[in-house]
């Protein structure tokens, strides 16, 4: 059983999509998304520094637009995911699930990040406010320390990781007095995602929801609020908005799979991040971390042995 997850913010580094791009299909697409995003995605995945591809209105739409324009190769051309059992992503990656899954199409999908971003980098700059993972320490310490900082759980990640979320002060009080043998390590993102100081975001998306016409998943779609199948395209888009200001429970997610059965897992780019979680929580399943065309030939071979005829 073969599931395709994609990443979240965090997990961009520059020049990643480079090399991909010497694909004229995968430029093409990047292309594409690109015009719909209005955003240049092939100078933020090539040549953009650290800073710029930081920025909550750059990342988030280069992520979604890497994942999607790469997909096809994974499916070696193929219309429908059909030896997919199941898809998810985390945090702004549920956009790109969403789209394998057929929810929305590419042009909504990139449309719907666009303003995911630009709402979140909007929140983010009514107060300084930032994000850091806990990793280590024991589960019930952790949240009794997050809770003294006055800190959210924003990603309940599993394999012994918490991201909190919060002010600046907070997680610099965070870093002070961490969590017995726990460590803490700020993450490059511009806010406190999945926290309530990004409801202004949620209700801007609420407003542009008004203009999609999302469909039912044509395969198991995955939430990353509760691990749970969402099998309504209208719930699907309404989960989405929430999880703006809800945390993301990627550990029931992970357990959902195991639950499924999963054999294999595969990572879009730009990947790594949870393929290090899934390494670390559900052993015993194959992964990889498509993170350049060299890639490509494993994946095939996944596709071969664990995805559905």
């Amino acid at each position: 059983m073969l599931v395709i997850v994609a990443p979240g913010q965090g997990s961009q580094t520059p020049g990643f999509l480079a090399p991909w791009l010497e694909d004229q299909g995968v430029r093409s697409r990047i292309d594409a998304l690109a015009a719909a995003a209005s955003l240049d995605l092939v100078t933020h995945g090539t040549t953009s520094d650290a800073a710029t591809i930081k920025d909550t209105a750059v990342a988030q739409p280069l992520i979604v637009g890497a994942g999607l324009a790469t997909l096809p190769l994974v499916l070696e051309g193929e219309a429908l995911p059909r030896h997919v059992s199941a898809t998810a992503g985390h945090s702004v990656g549920e956009i790109t699930a969403a789209a394998i899954a057929g929810v929305l199409d590419a042009d909504d999908a990139m449309s719907f990040v666009r303003e995911r971003g630009l709402g979140m980098a909007e929140a983010a700059a009514l107060t300084p406010t930032g994000m850091a993972a806990v990793l280590g320490g024991d589960p019930t310490e952790v949240a009794e320390t997050l809770e003294r900082h006055g800190l959210t759980a924003a990603n309940m990640n599993g394999a012994g990781q918490v991201v909190a979320a919060g002010t600046t002060e907070q997680l610099s009080a965070l870093e002070q007095d961490p969590p017995h043998r726990a460590r803490v390590v700020p993450l490059p993102v511009a806010g406190a995602f999945h926290t309530t100081h990004m409801q202004p975001a949620a209700d801007r998306l609420t407003r542009h929801a008004e203009t999609l016409g999302p469909h039912d998943p044509r395969i198991p779609l995955l939430s990353n609020a509760d691990g749970q199948v969402v099998a309504d395209g209208g719930e699907v888009l309404r989960r989405l908005i929430a999880q703006v200001a809800g945390p993301v429970r990627w550990d029931l997610t992970m357990e959902a799979f195991t639950a499924m059965g999963v054999t294999g897992l595969i990572e879009l780019p730009p990947a790594g991040t949870l393929v290090g979680l899934a390494k670390r929580g559900l052993r015993g399943v194959e992964t990889l971390a498509l993170k350049t065309p060299d890639d490509l030939e494993a994946a095939a071979r996944m596709v071969r042995e664990h995805g559905t005829a």
